[in-house]
This record gives C-alpha cells, structure tokens and sequence, in this order.
C-alpha cells in the first residue's frame, strides 16, 4: 500500500493522508459480568441490577498518546476490566500511558454533581467506590445513538469527517441523573434511602489530538443541563479519580497499593525571563517507577497522569482538593486529610470513616469543603500548623504510596430549570517524572519526604498541562472579536541605565533608573472564549491513485495543504509533502519514495535569557531564501556559510542557520514529484476569480490546476 505525507514545520507531525478511522464501541450492559481483580480481592459484594433495557456503552480514544476507555454513564476507565481498542481491537484496560506501552494509570474516574434542592442535599455520581454507585445512565433505544457515541473528526480523510468537529477524534455522548429504583441505581445504606435525583442531563463531548505537542491530554467538555422543574442552588462538580499504576502484566494488589497522590500549583516557564506558569493538576503516580533490580525496563511506570479544570461556568468559584483511603473491613483504617474545628470552618463528623464520604450529605461537603489536601507523601508529618487533623497512626505506612483516591471540584454555582452550563477539564499525562530508578529507596523517608519530592521531574506533567490550557484556550488569538487577545507577559531583554533618583538624604540613598530598550511580549493565556483548536500539521491534500501498465500513478492537489494558514501562527507553514510506500500497515514497514520540500532555513540569535546566561534561541518559522537576502542586503546570502561552528555576526548579534528539513526543493525531475500542469498560473485566493480552464474537477470540487501534482512507482 502507498501512503502519502504533508509536511509542516511547526508541528513535528507528519501527518497521515490515507486515514482509517474505526469505530467500534464495545457495549456493556449493567448486570454483565466484568472481571474485576481489584473487587473480587476486596470481596466486595457488588449487586446486580435488573437494567436488561439500558446499555452502557463503551468506546476509546486512541488518536493520541493517551488510551482512553470512555463510558456514556459519566465515568472513564474500566474498573479493571478492558474493552476493545477500536482501533486495533486490542484490548485497552481503562487508561493506557504512554500509547501502547501496557502501563495503566487509572482503576476509574467519574463525575460528581452536588446541589441544594428545596431543603435538600443531593448528590449524584457516575461512580464512588464505596458503593460502586452509578447513578448516571444513557438514554435506551432508539433515543440515543446506536452503539451509544457519536463520532466528529477534523481529518478530512475520516469516515467522521465533520465540519462541526473539534479534535481529530470527538467522542460525543449524553447521560442523565433521573432514576432512583433501587433495582438500577443503588440503595443509600448510609443515609437509608433511595437514591433522589438531580434531574441533569450531562452532554459530554471529549477530544484527542495526534499532533506531537497535544498527544499526551484529553480534553472533556460538559454542557450540565437542569432538565426538571425545580432549581439546583450552590452547585458543586467534582472529579473524582481512583488512579492506579501499574503494567498489564502486574495487575494485583502489589502494584495498586504503592500509588501518590498530589496537586501541582505552579512550574517554572520553559521561556525563562523569571515567569511561572500556573499548572493546577490533580495528579497520581508509582510510588518508585517499579524498577527492576534498580533499572528501568517495559514495565515501569514512570509517568504521572491527572486532571486540570480548564473551564468552569464562573471565574470566581470554590476550589477543592480532597484524597482519602478506603478500607472496606476496617472503618477505623479508613482516612483522608481532615481541617480542625473552627469557629469559622466546623468539622464534620463523617461516622467511622475519617477518609470516605458516606451519603449524599458528606459526598456534599466534601465537594463544597474549600479545602487543598496536602500530598499523600507528606502524611507523616504534623500539619496541625495550618489547621490539619494530626498525622495517623498508619501515617508512614500510607505515606510511602497507597491505594487512594481523590476529588478534585468547584462551586457554586446555580442552574435554573432548562438552564444549561459549560465545565470543561482536561485529562493530562506527562512522562519521566521518575528521572532515577533508585531515587525512591535512596531519597524518600515519610519523615524527611522533600528530598524525594525535589527529585521528581514535573517538566513533562506542566508542559502538557500548559498546552491543554492553550488548545482550550488559544492565546493570542480574539475568539469573540470584541479586541482583546489575552493576557500579555513581557520580558526585558537589554537595559541601560538613564540615570538617578533620590529617595532619602538621612541616610542617603539612590535608586538607579533604567531605560529598558529591548523586550519581547508573548501572549501567556486566551481571551477567555473556548476554541478547543490546535496548531496541526498542513491540510491533507486531495488524492487519488491512477493504475497503469506495471506502474501506479499517485495524483493529489495540494490547495488546501498549501493554502491552510496555521491557528496559532495566523501564517501559511506549508513546508512540502512525501510520498512513503509499505507492503502492510505496521509503522515499521514504510519506507520514503520521494520528497519535495521547500528550500528554507531557520534563523537562530545568540540572546541573554536570564541575567548573565546566553543561549542559541529559534524565535522565528523559517525563512525563505529570498526573505534572508532582503533581511541582510545581500543578493548572493548563502546561509549554509554560517553554521553553528562559524556564526554570522551582523548588527552586532550573533546567528546562525540551519536547513528545515533536506530543502529537496525540485520539482519536475524524471523520478521525483513533479507538477502535472506546470504552466499553470497561480490562480489567487478568491474563488470567484478562477478560471474554468484552471480548474480540475477530479475530486468532488473545482481545485486549481496550479496545486496539481503526480509521482509514479
């Protein structure tokens, strides 16, 4: 089979033409038996409904970096069990990270919803552990999809092709909190009732990238719809994630019960210049990477994976962090961080239970409770300083990792009947965050855990979370149209001093003035409006193969691909196109034809990023040949002459060049690509302006003749 690449060089992507995107939800009813280790350890007793009419559904995300089994009754991941991949028909266990590695980091997640209804408080879960609640569930048949999703795709290749799409895989289903028969949504033991709804429908719609800088997150978006007739006052949603780690072939209690938890706030700006990005992730991890005889092979899980809200239906809310541990045998071992009494803040009795939320009222508090839990490795030591429960008597045994679960959440908020309100989150992995496999046994002491959490590597975990932040929200770029870009950071450069100002005579002292001539302003954050867009490779271009006596003829028209500008840059970065060939589809087995590549070089300038430390920055897309010669005043510039070892110095600053890519810029050759109309004119942006004898009509549109390439094998 041929295959046939667009090139472009701001994304590392090359990006597949010939896509084949299947779809296979996997269905699950309610009362089918799922394997599920981690229960039948616990020995658990998990009821049976009698839901013979409702399906929950299942399907995954597999376009990125991330494996994501999703369920259409408000959960993600399996509870141990696996669906099929619908893109290889492998098997998938809830959450694989990275892409087809066989590391799992997640047991289940799930939304929570809490309200104040009338004199009442409420509570609904897509699933709690304790219980095993589920109290969201699709609609049946025929008012919902058949086989329970609905699939958009921004791939014009895709069979889901859609205009209306976001991502190169949206997943859409819908979902609602209206049962309460005790046969399909579990009795409440705790608060000896059955189970009273909230009456919302949940419209969920997740999206996965493959583009190398948006591979390693999903980002889910909710429209929360109050569809009865009474008002949900102070709302709180919540996710809430029981995250275990382990490898495929290690699923036992071993590799669930040595599991972090923690929550990342801010991380350094990879830019520099002082700035700190702010991060906010809920995350979990291995304990120690699960090393083996103190190295690193297939089975280690050295990563982190979490949960960022990144749109929520106010900007003034509540934010709470919350983990505990659930003993199912032992109420007095149950635990979770709990705040002291206070006049201002009164604790709450949860029972027996210190750490597990029982009844819709406790699930409540603990979603409202404006409380951020310190991380699970820090639990032996006393925060009774900052209003913290002291330490308990299992407290180095829990710090040193544990089965534990965490809600993230905020609030509040009201929805009116008919009303409907947008939350958004994005579930993010981030590699590497294990830099040593010996760092947990020679570092990590519960009464001493910061040097283990010094040595812990969030680089990977903070770039993903920023991009999500971006590809929800892009900065720079006017959403709404109403003139503002988002925020601004601005870093000085180059400096001198004008001169001197008195500040006091007794004693006597002088404040330097500074006259800053050189900054560079980035935009650091969106205009608050979603655009769920990112920065992709090229178009795909339009393609067909034409057979031939012992030859195959590969046509495309390139107009999109060439003309497409790039969401980020605002600018067309069309970089050129390659043709790969395979006997079969496995990646391994392509190999290149051909190349056509346009002739451009990359500009690098030796610049002071922080006081008294330079480095080679890349500020700008590459530049074409005839750009340098303009920029340097020199019709015969041949950057190849400035490399890094002999760099060009010109108005005083330094730079150097480099090719993108093998600049292969001919075209017309006996055996490359080659244009199949080259006295074709350029035909201009307007449509209305071509010309019918400069058109083809080969591919379901008039394209210009001037975009129209070949290449024979």
């Amino acid at each position: 089979m041929t295959y046939f690449y667009s090139k472009s060089h701001v994304s590392t992507l090359i990006l597949l033409i010939i896509i084949v995107l299947n779809i296979f939800p996997n269905n699950l009813r309610a009362n089918d038996t799922v394997i599920n280790p981690k229960l039948e350890l616990i020995k658990k007793d998990r009821k049976t409904f009698s839901t013979a009419s409702i399906v929950v559904d299942y399907t995954a995300h597999n376009r990125g970096n991330i494996q994501l089994a999703i369920a259409n009754n408000g959960t993600f991941g399996t509870l141990g069990g696996s669906i099929a991949d619908p893109f290889t028909g492998e098997s998938i266990p809830s959450c694989i990270y990275p892409k087809n590695s066989d590391l799992v980091y997640l047991w289940v997640a799930a939304i929570w919803i809490g309200a104040v209804v009338g004199r009442d408080t409420l509570v609904s879960t897509g699933s709690e552990d304790f219980y095993e609640n589920e109290e969201f569930w699709p609609e049946v048949e025929p008012f919902k999809p058949k086989g329970g999703f609905t699939y958009k795709s921004i791939d014009p290749n895709s069979q889901f092709y859609d205009e209306d799409a976001y991502s190169e895989q949206d997943i859409i289903c819908e979902y609602m909190d209206t049962l309460s028969d005790p046969g399909i949504v579990h009795w409440d033991d705790y608060d000896n009732r059955q189970h009273i709804p909230l009456g919302v429908k949940i419209y969920q719609r997740s999206m996965a990238w493959s583009f190398s800088y948006a591979d390693d997150f999903i980002l889910f978006d909710y429209q929360v719809e109050n569809i009865g007739t009474r008002d949900l006052k102070n709302v709180y949603l919540g996710i809430y994630a029981d995250g275990d780690v382990w490898h495929t072939s290690n699923q036992n209690e071993g590799h669930w019960t040595d599991d972090m938890v923690g929550f990342y706030r801010t991380h350094p700006a990879p830019e520099g210049c002082g700035f700190i990005d702010t991060i906010n992730v809920a995350y979990h991890f291995d304990n120690d990477g699960d090393p083996v005889n103190g190295a690193w092979d297939e089975k280690s899980p050295r990563g982190a994976v979490g949960a960022r809200v990144v749109r929520t239906p106010a900007k003034e809310l509540k934010y709470s962090y919350n983990w505990w541990i659930t003993n199912y045998s032992n109420s007095a071992l149950d635990f979770g961080p709990r705040t002291l009494d206070s006049p201002e803040d009164p604790y709450r009795n949860f029972g027996p239970r210190m750490g597990s939320p029982e009844g819709d009222k406790n699930k409540y508090y603990i979603l409202r409770h404006e409380e951020f839990d310190y991380d699970l490795l820090f639990t032996a030591l006393d925060h009774s300083q900052v209003g913290y429960a002291p330490p308990p008597e299992q407290a180095e045994d829990f710090a040193n990792g544990y089965d534990v679960r965490y809600l993230l959440s905020f609030g509040p908020f009201d929805i009116s009947p008919g009303q409907k309100l947008p939350v958004s989150f994005a579930w993010i992995g981030g590699d590497d965050l294990h830099p040593s496999p010996n760092n947990f046994d020679n570092l990590f002491n519960s009464a001493h855990p910061q040097l283990f959490y010094e040595s812990l590597n969030f680089d990977n975990l903070a770039a993903n979370s920023r991009w999500a932040s971006w590809v929800y929200d892009n900065p720079g770029v006017d959403t709404d149209g109403d003139g503002y870009f988002g925020k601004t950071r601005i870093c000085y450069l180059d400096s001198t001093i004008y001169g001197f100002d008195t500040i006091s005579m007794d004693p006597f002292l002088l404040d330097t003035l500074w006259d800053f001539t050189s900054a560079e302003t980035t935009y650091s954050e969106g205009d608050n409006v979603p655009d769920f867009e990112g920065a992709g490779p090229p178009t795909a271009p339009k393609i067909r193969v034409i057979p031939g006596a012992s030859e195959l003829t590969i046509r495309w028209n390139g107009y999109y691909s060439e003309t497409t500008p790039d969401v980020f840059l605002n600018e067309i970065d069309f970089e050129g196109y390659r043709v790969y060939i395979s006997r079969d589809d496995r990646p391994g087995s392509y190999s290149v034809l051909t190349s056509y590549d346009v002739e451009d070089y990359n500009r690098y300038i030796f610049k002071e990023v922080t006081p008294g430390n330079f480095e080679w920055i890349l500020e700008d897309i590459p530049f074409l040949l005839d750009s340098l010669k303009i920029i340097f005043g020199d019709n015969n510039f041949n950057p190849l002459l400035y490399p890094r070892t002999n760099p060009l110095t010109y108005g005083l600053i330094d730079y150097y060049f480099e090719p993108q890519d093998y600049n292969m810029s001919q075209l017309n050759t006996i055996d490359g690509i080659r244009k199949v109309y080259p006295d074709a004119t350029y035909p201009g942006p307007d449509r209305k302006q071509w010309k019918e004898k400069d058109l083809v009509y080969d591919y379901n549109e008039p394209l210009p003749k001037f975009y129209e390439y070949e290449y024979k094998v």
